[in-house]
């Protein structure tokens, strides 16, 4: 007779194979995780392993196999004492399979190289071990969704653990994940780190920090708990609304590094050591908190039907990132001004560079926002010399989208209604049952808040390149797009250089521009105008000697070879452009405004 326990939503039973993990460290400054892996009560004479090619919130695939050696298989001899090796082949690049006829106890090693610091892989040196679960650990293909346990074998006695499983009680450092999407969504960051403890909504916080820099702790706790409590208040201030138990931040200081990525109970940072005393750059920092603690409603638990099941082994194509990353990335600009850990001017001055960059971005009239999302596997994260005149970031044009749908509901409802609701609506609908949405079910979400058809906006804004109408949505509200000029602007010659080996290299070529209409290339050496030398710091004060529809001789080495282009200069371009206050605002527009940045 079979027993058979039932375990949340998973039936175990006696024939359900038993997994646990150990994850030693006995070298950390070799970079090696060596892991080993126990698979008892095994079936089946093969057994097939298979390692993940890409983590959730980091759409690449970064095939993390290939930092997988020393893969061995073995079982107990008949000494016991003794290992006796299985037959073992890699059928594909992440894909072993080992004999086990005759055998339910079988033992898998290998190590892991792990010398890469970010938030998506793993890093381990003499001061740590960090590592995600989806570039660590091995899966059983048909047997995801059972336990695995994981122990960790510390190198040092005064290092410690900490990650968002839950303790297998009476074993040291062991850790229980109840299937294998919870062990990927869970990292472990071992060693010396510094441990802030909080509380929030009656609910346990924790900063988990690991390196040295100039962050002040108290000032950064603060700052989170009104970020924590604004975001709730979004999504409805009820008790439901923080769906976990406790939360953990995990933060790597570092020389330059910047980034995040969300799990469900818990988020990865990555930023600079030295970037916390400067105002506009811990202001930078609290966005990226925002914007990871933001996702555990949307992406980890609001996620598009597409990411509703992961397969691991592959691409998983969706065009709904535009909401996941680009509404995100709309409200970590607003929401730190809601929290009032930032200003108005601040909130307008990020805003305003990010519809720069959205504005002085080519590819934006070359991608649409749904291919943009699609195509995130083989273009975001994989740039090249002409990734801007080629694609358009499904982040940054999915803000810009979600603002103006933000105002384009406020101005309908004086400010009763507005995206926030959608969120809401989203978050009950989808959200709290962890059902995925489809593309269309999201516009009908929306369009429930707005009440009225938004299939023109849609296709306009998603399914076309048509131009954002940032002037009318805007216009309600007071305030309009102003471009700014140097104050002693230079024509335009469409490139962009940096100094490499002391020389002076274009970096990048603007499409349609003057330099690109004579075929001025990418990594071309800058020479000389009109005969006269120039380089990459007085290029732009070069250019001030001229006006548009100027010719100038341009001349520069092109692999090598010495080449000189006529070109007609065009008129100037803006440096940038800001969001300003009509002067001549109505009361009206004024009361949208001020409901809009007091929401």
């Amino acid at each position: 007779m079979t027993k058979t326990t039932v375990l949340r939503d998973r039936t175990i039973t006696t024939t359900t194979p038993i997994l646990s993990y150990c994850v030693a460290l006995p070298e950390p400054q070799n970079h090696l995780f060596e892991v080993t892996l126990k698979v008892e009560n095994w079936r089946s004479d093969r057994l097939n392993l298979q390692m993940p090619v890409w983590t959730p919130g980091s759409y690449l695939v970064r095939e993390y196999s290939r930092h997988v050696q020393d893969f061995k298989a073995t079982i107990k001899s008949e000494k016991e004492s003794e290992e006796e090796s299985l037959h073992l082949r890699k059928l594909e690049k992440n894909h072993w399979q080992i004999d086990t006829e005759d055998t339910t106890s079988i033992t898998v090693y290998y190590r892991v190289y792990a010398n890469e610091l970010t938030v998506r892989t793993n890093h381990l040196d003499r001061t740590h071990g960090y590592f995600n679960g989806a570039s660590l650990f091995f899966f059983i293909p048909s047997w995801e969704n059972i336990p695995y346990q994981i122990a960790i074998a510390l190198p040092y006695p005064d290092w410690h653990i900490t990650t968002s499983l839950p303790k297998v009680k009476g074993q040291e450092n062991t850790f229980i994940a109840e299937n294998f999407d919870v062990l990927v969504d869970s990292p472990f960051e071992i060693g010396k780190q510094t441990i802030y403890n909080f509380e929030v909504l009656g609910k346990p916080h924790q900063w988990a920090i690991w390196g040295e820099g100039n962050l002040e702790p108290d000032r950064l706790i603060e700052d989170t708990k009104k970020i924590i409590k604004t975001e709730t208040k979004l999504y409805g201030n009820l008790p439901d609304s923080l769906p976990y138990d406790e939360y953990i931040f995990l933060l790597h200081l570092s020389n330059d590094g910047f980034g995040g990525l969300e799990h469900k109970n818990c988020c990865s940072l990555i930023y600079d050591r030295l970037g916390f005393r400067n105002k506009e750059r811990y202001n930078r920092f609290l966005q990226l908190v925002a914007h990871e603690f933001f996702h555990l409603w949307n992406v980890k638990r609001i996620r598009p039907k597409a990411l509703e099941t992961f397969d691991y082994t592959r691409e998983n194509y969706t065009t709904s990132l535009w909401f996941c990353e680009g509404a995100t990335s709309y409200y970590d600009t607003i929401i730190p001004l809601w929290a009032k850990v930032y200003d108005r001017k601040t909130f307008f001055e990020t805003i305003n560079k990010d519809i720069t960059r959205y504005l002085q971005t080519p590819g934006r009239n070359v991608q649409s926002l749904n291919e943009s999302s699609f195509d995130a596997w083989i273009k975001l994260y994989r740039r090249h010399p002409n990734s801007d005149n080629s694609q358009i970031s499904y982040y940054l044009k999915g803000e810009m989208v979600s603002f103006l749908l933000d105002l384009r509901i406020r101005r309908k409802y004086k400010n009763t209604r507005s995206l926030n609701d959608v969120m809401q609506i989203i978050w009950e609908k989808f959200g709290q049952a962890e059902i995925g949405y489809t593309p269309q079910q999201l516009q009908e979400v929306i369009e429930s808040v707005a009440e009225e058809d938004l299939s023109d906006f849609f296709h306009k804004y998603l399914q076309e390149m048509v131009k954002l109408p940032f002037e009318e949505y805007l216009l309600p509200f007071g305030l309009k797009i102003e471009s700014v000029f140097e104050k002693n602007p230079y024509p335009y010659l469409g490139i962009r250089t940096i100094i490499e080996e002391q020389k002076t290299k274009i970096q990048f070529v603007w499409d349609h521009s003057p330099a690109a209409k004579v075929g001025i290339d990418i990594d071309d050496e800058l020479l000389a105008i009109d005969g006269i030398r120039v380089t990459h710091d007085n290029l732009n004060e070069r250019l001030r000697d001229y006006q548009a529809g100027d010719a100038i001789a341009v001349t520069v080495f092109h692999q090598e070879i010495l080449q000189t282009y006529q070109i007609i200069l065009d008129e100037p371009e803006p440096i940038r452009y800001q969001i300003i206050q009509i002067k001549s605002s109505t009361f009206a527009e004024k009361e949208l405004l001020e409901g809009w940045l007091n929401s």
